[in-house]
């Protein structure tokens, strides 16, 4: 399952590319992280509203990637972020994100999260009628001028999530808005999923929310559908020969994961064109423009496709049989929490590229990390690499920047984390500039 390389990926691959001499000054695993590709993602994003007609807001959903890079691109593109803690709301002002910039999410937030966002004059996503009071109380407390802005959380209807407000909570919080130190900006939602009917069928809820909240006394004219765009990693072929054949044979040890718990690795619209569908669905756009509402967005996954690579050293190989044939099992200078999986007990399946390419025998191959477990699998499925991999190859895994770095990366074994390298253009010609990220908490 090949996944769909661009230009600087390609690049990055090249003979004459950086990946020899960044793996060197490394000496270990690491990410690379090419933040001009976020910009243009957002600029996508704004495209497609600005086609709408629909004044739109984008909100970086920064769980998915911490890199201070992309921070900084998004400051740089106009676009916001959503945080969900004060040390990301702090990395967010510190990337020089505009504090009224900020969407602040998650249920039963600190009194340190929620004072922070009032002071910068975040919007704040309130989860719960007690959670409204808490702020209240806080803001009373503190004697603060600022009225605080917010957005209610609604939980869509027949779901049996944590999250969000049900109808009748929302029914009767009314008189507790009117006595609390707050600006009702609107309402907001998240789903699970990547379905575009759900989401604009939703959204028309929030509106008639708005409407009602205008009768209430509330300025509101904004609505926020979250995230869930979808990304687009390999061409559709590959993924509908995977789902039709797939069996526990392609896999070490015959594990092969229930096939709807995948991450859809191939979608019809992808980002963008997945905006474009839900504001046409059932003429959203139209009704948003008619009735002056603004729609936020939240993608974290979708403005990082293709921003990134991570990259691993071969540092042993077994050959094991299974049904008669022969396949490789490679262990690299890493393990699996560097390349995580946010659908559990499955795995990351687009094809990593064996470096340096070269052509040879096709060789079906599984890799495994550098840890005692059992379990720790870079990929369970035989991947068939061009040839047969030796020690101190590289192995790239392409696309890799939203959620799979970092997002459940640990130092088990006391293995250092993979650094993330900044690759920028070179202002000298056709390569590559790149400096290791530093943590600016550990500076």
């Amino acid at each position: 399952m090949p996944a769909e390389l661009i230009e600087w990926e390609k690049r990055l691959l090249a003979d004459d590319g950086p990946l020899r001499t960044i793996a060197q000054s490394v000496g270990g695993p690491f990410h690379v992280m090419f933040p001009d590709r976020i910009v243009e993602n957002i600029s996508k994003f704004k495209d497609a509203f600005e086609a709408s007609g629909v004044t739109g807001f984008i909100y970086y959903g920064k769980k998915a990637n911490k890199s201070a890079c992309v921070i900084e691109a998004c400051a740089t593109a106009g676009a916001g972020v959503d945080v969900a803690s004060a040390r990301e709301l702090s990395a967010a002002l510190r990337g020089g994100i505009d504090g009224s910039n900020l969407m602040v999410t998650g249920p039963a937030k600190s009194d340190e999260l929620l004072m922070l966002a009032t002071e910068k004059n975040a919007l704040i996503a309130i989860d719960s009628p007690s959670e409204l009071d808490r702020l209240s109380e806080l803001s009373h407390r503190r004697g603060a001028d600022t009225r605080a802005r917010i957005v209610l959380r609604v939980l869509p209807k027949d779901s049996t999530s944590r999250f969000g407000m049900t109808d009748a909570e929302l029914d009767n919080i009314w008189d507790q808005l009117d006595d609390a130190p707050v600006r009702l900006e609107g309402f907001s939602f998240h789903l699970s999923g990547y379905e575009v009917a759900p989401r604009a069928e939703l959204a028309q809820t929030l509106i008639d929310w708005c409407l009602k909240a205008r009768v209430n006394g509330h300025a509101a004219n904004l609505i926020s559908i979250g995230g869930g765009f979808s990304v687009k990693y390999i061409a559709a072929e590959y993924w509908n020969s995977f789902l039709e054949h797939a069996t526990p044979s392609w896999f070490h040890g015959g594990r092969a994961p229930s096939l709807d718990s995948y991450y859809p690795y191939y979608c019809k619209a992808p980002g963008p064109q997945m905006l474009t569908a839900i504001l046409e669905h059932n003429d959203l756009g139209d009704r948003l423009r008619k009735n002056d509402i603004r729609l936020a967005i939240e993608p974290g996954r979708a403005l990082l496709d293709r921003a990134g690579s991570t990259v691993f050293r071969v540092q042993g190989t077994k050959t094991r049989e299974a049904h008669g044939l022969p396949y490789e099992i490679l262990t690299v200078d890493g393990t699996s929490l560097s390349l995580s999986e946010q659908w559990f007990d499955t795995e990351y399946l687009p094809d990593p590229v064996l470096w340096p390419e070269s052509v040879g025998t096709m060789t079906p191959t599984c890799i495994g990390g550098a840890s005692c477990l059992e379990s720790d699998m870079l990929s369970w499925r035989r991947i068939p690499l061009q040839r047969a991999a030796v020690v101190n190859d590289l192995l790239v895994y392409p696309n890799t920047a939203g959620y799979q770095m970092d997002s459940n990366e640990s130092e088990f074994h006391e293995l250092p984390i993979p650094p993330k390298i900044i690759l920028r253009d070179s202002t000298a010609g056709p390569q590559f500039e790149w400096t290791p990220e530093i943590d600016p908490r550990k500076t």
